[in-house]
């Protein structure tokens, strides 16, 4: 058994994280600020386990997170912790700057000082879950390898790749035993309806217009949450310190096709007077989009012996019926700021 700090647990992947864990016999230590996409419910499934304990707190208030590690003296750190919504950076990115780039390196500093306070643990690991958005942009072909150069094209995704060159420079500079993964799109129950997913499923049970960018021709490689947190916690187990892992679902679509298979799942399970894709608009397209994001998740595949269980349309399927069974859930979300909205076009 490990007692893991993950920061950023009441989020959508963190609350993943916390469950398997938790799952799986580890003590959890969940860390959030508690922020407008957080939520209690996400971890509400383990939230009276004995192994389960919640710290309302801040990774950029330095004091709490020094009174958090000397207090629970975790053997890990996973930090998922992050402002995450491209569109949101667009239109305020000086909060992506503060929470993903000075967050982190007041996170790091607080986790090497309490490392090295414990006589430098060989089994303790900073693990910095991050995003294949930090590669930029592929075109027709490719795919984003762990060797890819870094090209941000978004804050959001500046502001990540900063954290990561931050994580990086710890591992080296000082010693701190670090892990960073970078993952495809994540869909799955919890995701806020912020998201393109749970955009198109609410927005089809409301028969409201489903907006799709530009010409729906942008593709992603679609991850499983739970396949992902599954992932993460093989890295953090398996993992080389100093090593990062691509983390991907094999299941790359267009938006438009993507768009239309939660349709077709919702004609089926949810009839309506007509086919749920006759509520498609195209809607005027995201200020630096990228085109395509594809996974070569060789070295996570051969070195650590892991891969995705959940097909794109399996996982689709469970998504859909999680919303539907669950509307109180994100009926109580719909209520939070710039839910609903367009935004990153205010630039």
């Amino acid at each position: 058994m490990t007692r893991l700090l993950v920061t950023g647990g009441q989020g959508f992947i963190g609350s993943a994280v916390v469950r398997q864990a938790v799952a799986d016999g580890h003590e959890v230590v969940s860390v959030d600020a508690m922020t407008y996409a957080a939520c209690m419910e996400n971890v509400a499934p383990v939230a009276n386990s004995p192994r389960f304990v919640f710290e309302h707190a801040d990774i950029c208030d330095r004091a709490a997170m020094d009174r958090i590690f000397a207090h629970h003296k975790p053997d890990a750190v996973m930090h998922l912790a992050a402002e995450s919504h491209v569109d949101r950076s667009i239109d305020r990115p000086n909060a992506f700057v503060t929470t993903n780039v000075l967050g982190t390196c007041y996170l790091l500093e607080t986790a090497h000082g309490y490392w090295i306070s414990q006589k430098r643990p060989a089994g303790f690991r900073f693990h910095h879950i991050s995003t294949d958005e930090v590669y930029g942009s592929l075109g027709a072909e490719g795919q984003f390898s762990e060797n890819t150069p870094y090209a941000p094209r978004s804050p959001y995704a500046a502001s990540k790749a900063a954290s990561d060159h931050l994580v990086r420079a710890w591992g080296e500079t000082y010693g701190l035993p670090v892990l960073i993964t970078n993952c495809s799109n994540n869909y799955g129950p919890y995701q806020f309806p912020e998201k393109l997913i749970p955009v198109v499923i609410l927005n089809a049970l409301a028969k409201a217009p489903i907006p799709v960018y530009g010409t729906g021709d942008n593709v992603r490689d679609w991850l499983y949450v739970e396949d992902h947190a599954n992932a993460l916690l093989h890295v953090l187990r398996k993992g080389s310190p100093g090593r990062s892992y691509n983390i991907g679902g094999e299941s790359e679509a267009r938006n438009i096709d993507l768009v239309g298979m939660i349709c077709a799942v919702l004609d089926r399970l949810r009839p309506w007077s007509a086919s749920y894709a006759k509520l498609i608009r195209f809607v005027s397209d995201r200020p630096g989009h990228d085109q395509r994001y594809a996974i070569d998740a060789t070295r996570i595949r051969t070195e650590l012996g892991w891969r995705p269980t959940v097909s794109l349309a399996e996982g689709l399927e469970r998504t859909i019926r999680w919303y539907l069974e669950n509307e109180r859930w994100w009926r109580a979300l719909q209520e939070r700021d710039g839910v609903g909205m367009r935004l990153g076009l205010t630039r």
